[in-house]
């Protein structure tokens, strides 16, 4: 029988809870050559009452009334509704969207998130890259790197529309047996991080007062140890905690007494940090001139698109980045010239001397 870890259980929850009411949201960044970007934020919700609809505190990118707004509605086949709101905002640079996200009073406010913009001329072209980037979550844990290949990791960061495209396609087979392969490993991620992120918390609570062998050192000796502990027993881990169970076996019967006040505030930390209530959405970047590099996908649309979701950002930082590039024609054209200047006077030259 497969096994469900926390991390799955936990976020199904969430997910119950949370997706209820937030619209599903798609961030566009069009981005013009002085740094200047256009955003428009699509928003589409189910929600029947006005008033619950697009709620400032479910929203998951700052939005006020300084925006333009337009809301809409389509019927389907079936006579569901859906409404649509869609808002735009001209910022003069990153540095005003910047101070958006310090502000936010929506549902992802608790999460750093910043964007930036950079320009270089290279005389024959002008470069720009544009990212948004949101901080990770914790401080002890393992890259996801670490767990998945190359291809798992492709995978793993695609959006879910790309992801059930493939697992529906022609190569279902390959990629339905990806997928278990990745939410296996991600799992295995899952559980070694809750097992480290605790052990550096309670180290950093217990500080100056661990003995009996209950330094960092000696506990993240045993990280393995515990996280087969808690592998063979995932299913009962809330009542084998409250219990003192776990905690006997992580560090004896005198420390697990000696020490359980800092075991469970280290608990509570990990816990808040790991399963924190994060509205996922999505984000495109339009770029002036040439696309010439991304970590992002390209949607039907031809744009580029990534999904912004908690797990991306849970070890490492999640960063979005976008490079491209316009030609100077007057360089081109200065450059022309001053060849053909060279070559008239090699020339006129070449025939004095004949």
């Amino acid at each position: 029988m497969k096994r469900r870890s926390i991390k799955l259980i936990i976020s199904f929850l969430l997910m119950f809870i949370v997706s209820c009411n937030d619209p599903e949201t798609v961030v566009t960044n069009y981005v013009h050559p002085d740094g200047s970007v256009t955003r428009k934020i699509e928003m589409k919700s189910i929600e029947g009452d006005i008033k619950k609809r697009f709620k400032i505190s479910e929203i998951q990118v700052p939005i006020d009334r300084s925006w333009t707004i337009k809301d809409s509605c389509e019927v389907d086949k079936k006579g569901d509704t859906t409404w649509i709101r869609k808002a735009e905002k001209l910022f003069k640079s990153v540095d005003e969207i910047n101070l958006t996200y310090k502000s936010d009073s929506g549902y992802n406010k608790d999460f750093s998130r910043n964007a930036g913009f950079k320009k270089r001329f290279k005389w024959f072209n002008t470069e720009f890259r544009f990212f948004e980037k949101v901080d990770k979550l914790l401080s002890f844990g393992y890259p996801v790197k670490d767990f998945l290949n190359n291809e798992e990791l492709r995978y793993f960061y695609s959006p879910e529309k790309l992801k059930e495209e493939k697992e529906n396609g022609p190569d279902s087979l390959k990629f339905k047996a990806l997928s278990d392969s990745v939410k296996h490993k991600t799992d295995e991620w899952t559980e070694k991080n809750l097992v480290s992120e605790w052990i550096g918390e309670f180290s950093k609570l217990a500080d100056g007062k661990a003995d009996n062998n209950m330094t960092m050192q000696s506990l993240k000796a045993r990280e393995n140890e515990f996280v087969k502990i808690i592998e063979k027993n995932d299913k009962q881990l809330d009542s084998l905690w409250k219990n003192g169970i776990l905690l006997r076996e992580f560090l004896g019967e005198e420390n697990a007494l000696k020490y359980k006040t800092e075991a469970d505030s280290a608990l509570s930390i990990v816990t808040k940090n790991m399963f924190a209530n994060f509205s996922d959405y999505s984000e495109r970047i339009v770029m002036p001139g040439k696309l010439i590099g991304t970590n992002g996908f390209i949607d039907r649309s031809n744009i580029l698109l990534w999904p912004v979701k908690s797990d991306y950002f849970m070890t490492e930082p999640y960063e979005m980045w976008a490079d491209s590039k316009t030609p100077n024609t007057w360089a081109w054209i200065v450059s022309g010239l001053f060849l053909s200047f060279v070559l008239t006077g090699v020339i006129v030259r070449i025939i004095k001397k004949g």
